[in-house]
C-alpha cells in the first residue's frame, strides 16, 4: 500500500511557483474575503496566509460580520472585485442564506476567481478550456493523480459526491483524461455496489468515514477529499483509514492528502492570474 502524500505534490507546484516569482516586476495579491466566525474558514484562512507568505505572495483578508445586509456585502465586494491591485479573490462558500451567492458568482471577474465560482469558469471547465480557473480542492485531486502518474485512462472513478466545488468538476475533469466516471450522490440506489466496481474511488460525500473497507475493492486506489474534527479532537476524511489502508493499493491520508495541496494550488491559480493580468 502506498500513501499519497501531499506535501510532494505541494512541494512540486511551490517550487514552479517561486520560479515564476523570480521573473514578476511586482509582489502578486490574493483578496481572501470571509463572512462570519466559522471555524473551518478561519483554520484554511491561517492555511493560505502561512503558504502565501512562505511563497512570497501578498494576502489581504476582508472579513464581515454574519449579519450583513446583502446591498452592503455587494457594495464592499465590488470595492474589492475592481481593485486593480488584486490579482486574485478567494471568497469563502457558503454564504450566509441573506447574501445572494449566486449574485456573487456572477460579479466576481473571471480572471480573479481563484476557486471557479464564476458560471465562466465552470463553463471552462465542462469544455476542457484550460484558460479557466477550477475549484483548488478539485484541481488538488488531479495534482495528486499526476504527481504520483496514476494514469486514469480507462479507469473506472467512482466519485462519491455531486457538488460544485468537487464532485462535478473533479468529474469532468476526470473525463477529460479518459476516465470512465460514475457519480455517486444521495439519490444513488447502491453507493457501495457503485465504489466496488471502481479502480479510483474519490471521495468528497462529507460524511465522516463513510467509505469504509467493504466499497473499497482490493488494489483500488482512493483519494479521500473530506476533513472532519471528531469528538476526540483527532482529525478523519470520508474513508474510514485505518480498516481501508492495507487493502488497497494507494490512499491519501487525512489530515496530509488532498488539503495540503489545496492551498499550494490557489497560489499557482494566483501567479497564473497575476501572469494573464
Amino acid at each position: 500500500m502506498k500513501i499519497l502524500k501531499g506535501i510532494e505534490a505541494a512541494r512540486a507546484i511551490n517550487e514552479d511557483i517561486k520560479e515564476n516569482l523570480k521573473k514578476a516586476d511586482r509582489i502578486p495579491k490574493l483578496a481572501v474575503i470571509r463572512v462570519g466566525e466559522r471555524e473551518d474558514d478561519i483554520s484554511y484562512e491561517r492555511g493560505i496566509l502561512k503558504k502565501m507568505e512562505t511563497l512570497g505572495i501578498e494576502t489581504e483578508v476582508h472579513t464581515f460580520w454574519e449579519d450583513i445586509s446583502n446591498d452592503d456585502f455587494v457594495m464592499e465586494f465590488e470595492k474589492i472585485n475592481s481593485d486593480s491591485g488584486v490579482d486574485g479573490i478567494l471568497c469563502f462558500m457558503p454564504l450566509p442564506p441573506q447574501i445572494d451567492a449566486n449574485k456573487i458568482s456572477q460579479l466576481i471577474d473571471p480572471a480573479k476567481d481563484m476557486d471557479g465560482i464564476s458560471p465562466i469558469n465552470q463553463a471552462k471547465i465542462y469544455a476542457g478550456d484550460k484558460s479557466g480557473f477550477a475549484p483548488c480542492t478539485a484541481e488538488a485531486v488531479m495534482a495528486i493523480l499526476d504527481y504520483y502518474d496514476i494514469d486514469v485512462t480507462g479507469k473506472n472513478v467512482a466519485v462519491v459526491g455531486r457538488s460544485l466545488v468537487i464532485g462535478r468538476p473533479v468529474a469532468m475533469m476526470l473525463m477529460q483524461k479518459n476516465a470512465t466516471v460514475t457519480i455517486c450522490h444521495t439519490k444513488t440506489r447502491d453507493v457501495k455496489a457503485e465504489c466496488q466496481k471502481a479502480d479510483i474511488i474519490v471521495a468528497a460525500a462529507g460524511v465522516p468515514k463513510m467509505i469504509t473497507k467493504d466499497y473499497v475493492p482490493e488494489g483500488a486506489t482512493v483519494i479521500d477529499v473530506g476533513i472532519h474534527v471528531a469528538s476526540d479532537g483527532s482529525m478523519c476524511g470520508d474513508v474510514d483509514y485505518e480498516a481501508v489502508a492495507d487493502h488497497c493499493e494507494a490512499i491519501t491520508p487525512v489530515p496530509g492528502g488532498v488539503g495540503s495541496v489545496t492551498t499550494s494550488v490557489l497560489a499557482g491559480h494566483v501567479m497564473r492570474a497575476f501572469n494573464m493580468g
